[in-house]
């Protein structure tokens, strides 16, 4: 694993991969520790800004006849991607889903799911002991309260792996105002899913054009 201080420690979308993990209505129901709708705009937000930047997203369910499909805002960013339903618990006790992540070579792997004390610890934990930088996304995750996803936050960054929300995971990955091609992009997720961010972006945004 790469140092977990230092510019190299940031995310860069060259060498992302983002895993998204069982948002699906049954895993919803129970989640306490966020207000769901939030959980929601948070992880489309994120998919979004995947998009954005280009990084490979891999999509997962777990007994998705049972569950639910997929969140439909979640699915409609990657319309024609079918999710990989699962019977393990554990995402990456998959080969399919580790399969998928090998083939791009990537390394900072980027994990969002529900429940946070469950499917995104376990593949977490163990995608550390392989070697690969893990970038836990809090909120786009939930758990069945807020102790216990918590808990599982600590549990994870105490193994190493690194917390982050949504947002500052689009940060790093646009790093640079310079980089304009990817510009636009940020500037629509914000607006969509961004709050009080998006709010003062459009305020900006309606400065620059009264000054033009």
């Amino acid at each position: 694993m790469t140092a977990k201080t230092g510019l190299d420690a940031l995310l860069r979308p060259e060498d992302s991969i983002v895993v998204l993990i069982d948002h699906q209505p049954y895993q919803f129901a129970a989640v306490q520790s966020h207000d769901p709708t939030l959980v929601a705009n948070n992880v489309i937000g994120l998919a979004k800004a995947a998009r954005n930047f280009n990084v490979p997203t891999i999509l997962t369910t777990v007994l998705g006849e049972r569950g639910g499909h997929i969140l439909k805002g979640l699915q409609d960013v990657f319309p024609d991607q079918t999710p990989i339903d699962r019977t393990f618990i554990n995402t990456w006790q998959d080969a399919r889903v580790v399969e998928a992540v090998k083939k791009t070579g990537r390394k900072q792997l980027v994990l969002a799911a529900l429940w946070t004390e469950i499917c995104l610890a376990m593949p977490a934990i163990q995608a550390l002991g392989e070697g690969y930088d893990v970038f836990i996304v809090t909120d786009a995750s939930g758990g069945v309260s807020v102790e216990a996803h918590n808990m599982a936050v600590h549990r994870m960054a105490a193994a190493g792996a690194v917390p982050m929300t949504w947002l500052a995971v689009a940060g790093e990955w646009q790093r640079d105002w310079a980089r304009e091609s990817t510009v636009p992009g940020v500037a629509s997720i914000l607006s969509d899913h961004g709050g009080a961010s998006g709010i003062a972006l459009a305020w900006e945004m309606q400065l620059l054009g009264l000054r033009s």
